[in-house]
């Protein structure tokens, strides 16, 4: 054996080794055997994880939002049923339901086909490997992106921007984007972009910065706007949720201790409400247990 030989048969060994040490990547899961999913990175790539056990929530568990979930629900019905449908974007108070209303239309409609793949920031720039691997699928797709904010100049915004908007080839049909912010134009807004504003003939003209971040909302073809609850508003959702818990009706001393739960917390929302009567039920069921 001669020094070129020798030299190619220690290459492959060490690529041997190597190979056995590299963590293989997961399989995607099958689309069609689960009606949640969560896009995963490893490494440079990523794949489809099943999640197993989604969130169970209903439509009428969601109240005082009942405007936004009926253009919701009319949206994503037209989708599951082959008619056009625009891609949505929810904004608004934090805690006010946009996230639980997304996750309630995919209990609605999974048995007419409607999956959801859950894609965080970070996931973003692979939307378009996403959407190839579900390409001309049987299956309706909601990728939904929770809680999104960007910088200008981050690459997923850019990535999002071409799925919402299409690049050369157009999006496939089985597929719309639900994202939540709290911020309506996703992007923030700094004082001295609003100084590049031209007055024309009473007109007021925004900067190219800023046009340049409203356009990314703007591909969203709904927006839906959620706003803070006033206290009457809470103590029902406050009372909902300890129905749902056993307790039927909000006594005196239930609604002053939720009052004050909001108060410590700065804020009066679903959220809020939730944790609240899940507290609340859970120390009268230990004393009834002592």
């Amino acid at each position: 054996m001669n020094d070129s030989e020798q030299l190619f048969q220690r290459l492959d060994q060490l690529l041997t080794r190597i190979e056995a040490i590299l963590p293989t990547r997961a399989p995607h899961a099958d689309p069609g055997a689960h009606i949640a999913f969560r896009w995963r990175k490893h490494g440079d790539t990523g794949f489809l994880q099943a999640i197993t056990h989604p969130h169970t929530i209903a439509l009428d568990e969601l109240l005082n939002i009942e405007e936004q979930k009926k253009v919701l629900d009319r949206n994503t019905q037209q989708f599951v049923s082959g008619f056009p449908a625009n891609n949505v974007l929810l904004t608004g108070a934090r805690g006010t339901g946009k996230s639980s209303l997304i996750k309630a239309l995919l209990n609605r409609y999974a048995d007419q086909g409607l999956r959801m793949i859950e894609v965080d920031k970070q996931g973003l720039t692979d939307l378009p490997d996403i959407v190839e691997l579900i390409d001309q699928r049987p299956e309706r797709f909601i990728l939904y992106c929770d809680d999104l904010s960007f910088e200008a100049d981050e690459p997923g915004y850019k990535a999002l921007k071409v799925i919402l908007d299409g690049s050369i080839s157009t999006a496939s049909d089985n597929v719309l984007v639900y994202a939540t912010s709290n911020r309506r134009h996703l992007i923030p807004e700094f004082m001295h972009e609003n100084l590049a504003t031209r007055h024309v003939e009473g007109e007021i003209h925004p900067g190219e910065t800023t046009e340049e971040k409203i356009s990314l909302s703007e591909r969203f073809g709904l927006w839906l706007s959620f706003y803070p609850f006033d206290q009457d508003q809470y103590l029902e959702i406050v009372q909902h949720w300890l129905a749902q818990h056993g307790i039927s009706r909000l006594s005196g001393p239930a609604r002053q201790e939720a009052l004050r739960w909001a108060l410590a917390r700065g804020s009066r929302n679903g959220r809020v409400a939730r944790q609240f009567a899940r507290d609340w039920a859970g120390q009268q069921k230990l004393a009834k247990a002592e």
